[in-house]
């Protein structure tokens, strides 16, 4: 696809022959699965490319991936974003958090045919996981999209984020008003000063709004709440 190439240069990536493969076979197993299970409601080649792996792939124009060593996304669902940064840069130690089973089969089949490797998949809510030892305040980079609004997600993601790392989120148009409501949650979980960075997406005017916030200290020890609670009364 010369325009998936072309949209790619203009966020200044570029693809191997076997990372293009990755991306074919990463559309056709998507679609193959999701007559059977609901995973997108977006199945046209173009239309996957384009709202699924480049608006994946807008985050590398916001964090040096490069020196991310240990990445966690957090209700990854079909792998979005975190394994089209997995395929763009290898390098990284890929943790994917969702707490529904059938899309964590879905990402292992996918891992395999994709021949991914240092890929943990890991089949728990994000507040359980935030409390385990193996996960909590370990990743370099948090990353979540789609998942929920900014005062709950902010709780979901900083547990898992080490001193000094950081948590991206990927929203949509309604990010602004959601980052003002985040504020006090953010502050109680230790995250920093919020870096917003904009963007369209290629062939239609939808607006894309990143987020990322630096992780100032270890997560205190009341956090995260039991879900419930996160749900029922964000922090604010």
């Amino acid at each position: 696809m010369k325009e998936w190439e072309k949209w790619l240069k203009d966020i200044d990536l570029s693809l191997n022959d076997r990372q293009k493969e990755q991306f074919q076979r990463y559309y056709e197993t998507l679609i193959t699965w999701n007559e059977k299970m609901n995973l997108t409601g977006i199945t046209g080649k173009k239309e996957v490319y384009e709202k699924h792996f480049y608006d994946s792939l807008l985050a590398a124009c916001c964090y040096p991936f490069e020196h991310v060593h240990s990445l966690v996304d957090i209700g990854g669902g079909a792998g979005f974003p975190g394994v089209p940064l997995k395929i763009c840069f290898p390098h990284i130690q890929l943790t994917v958090i969702d707490a529904t089973n059938k899309r964590i089969q879905f990402l292992e089949h996918l891992v395999e045919q994709l021949s991914l490797e240092n890929v943990n998949l890991v089949h728990m809510r994000a507040e359980d996981a935030a409390r385990d030892e193996r996960y909590r305040d370990s990743y370099d980079l948090a990353i979540a999209r789609a998942v929920a609004k900014m005062p709950v997600l902010a709780e979901l993601c900083l547990p898992f984020v080490r001193k000094n790392g950081g948590w991206m989120a990927l929203k949509g148009r309604a990010g602004d008003e959601e980052v003002e409501m985040a504020a006090p949650a953010i502050r109680a979980l230790n995250g920093g000063d919020v870096d917003e960075h904009y963007f369209e997406l290629p062939t239609e005017a939808s607006d894309r709004h990143i987020y990322v916030i630096g992780k100032q200290n270890k997560t205190p020890h009341a956090y995260p709440r039991k879900p419930a609670t996160i749900k029922k009364k964000p922090l604010g």
